[in-house]
């Protein structure tokens, strides 16, 4: 189950958001035009992800979830949050369950992500980290929080 990526997981939890949202009838606690309220939630955390990535790309440090980890970055969206990518992901659910009506269903498809993601991916590479950097990555978890 360790082949399963982060933007799979991604990907599966908004199709399957999309797909319940539609297929059951389910009453929707925003509706048009106040649904749109989700759209820029999904672009900034859209935005967010890729950016981060693109931080790791450019110290050229590895971004696979399940591979050693290069390099600890620290700075950037990293300053704020020690998993600005999985945060992305979460702030675009959200705003896509903002964009689907914030039905009970789509939101929680939303709290199984981040149950997942934390439990999951960001445990597994916590204690990668701790691993490779010792102090410096426990100095680093002191100073910024896992989310936000």
């Amino acid at each position: 189950m360790q082949k399963l990526l982060p933007p799979f997981l991604y990907l599966i939890t908004l199709i399957s958001m999309a797909l319940l949202c539609w297929s059951l009838d389910v009453n929707h606690l925003i509706v048009y035009p106040y649904n749109l309220v989700g759209l820029p939630f999904v672009l900034a955390g859209l935005l967010l992800a890729a950016g981060a990535k693109k931080t790791f790309v450019h110290v050229g440090t590895n971004v696979m979830t399940f591979s050693e980890p290069g390099k600890l970055v620290t700075h950037g969206a990293f300053k704020f949050s020690r998993n600005p990518m999985y945060l992305g992901f979460a702030v675009s659910l959200l705003g896509a369950a903002l964009l689907f009506g914030a039905g009970i269903v789509s939101l929680v498809c939303w709290l199984g992500f981040i149950a997942i993601t934390d439990r999951w991916y960001i445990r597994f590479e916590e204690r990668a980290m701790r691993e490779k950097f010792g102090s410096e990555y426990a100095q680093y978890c002191c100073q910024v929080r896992r989310w936000i």
